[in-house]
C-alpha cells in the first residue's frame, strides 16, 4: 500500500471516529482539491479545469460556491 493511501486511510478512519458528516468532508475535500489545482495553474480556471478534468464552466461555478481565490 502506498503512503498516500495510508495516510488517506487514517484521515478517514479519524474522520468517521469523531462523527464528522459525510456530506462536510466530502466539501472540505473538494474546496482545498480545486484550490489546490487552481494554485498549480496560476489562478488560471481553463488550466485548472484541464487538471481536473471537469468542464470550465464546471469549475467556474464551484469556485464561486465556495468562494475561492484565483491567486
Amino acid at each position: 500500500m502506498t503512503a498516500l493511501r495510508e495516510q488517506l486511510e487514517r484521515l478517514v478512519d479519524d474522520m468517521v471516529a469523531r462523527g464528522v458528516r459525510y456530506e462536510d468532508a466530502h466539501r472540505e475535500f473538494e474546496k482545498r482539491y480545486i484550490a489546490g489545482a487552481l494554485a498549480r495553474a496560476g489562478g488560471s480556471v481553463g488550466k485548472a479545469a484541464e487538471l481536473l478534468g471537469l468542464h470550465r464552466n464546471t469549475l467556474s461555478r464551484k469556485v464561486a460556491e465556495y468562494r475561492l481565490r484565483r491567486t
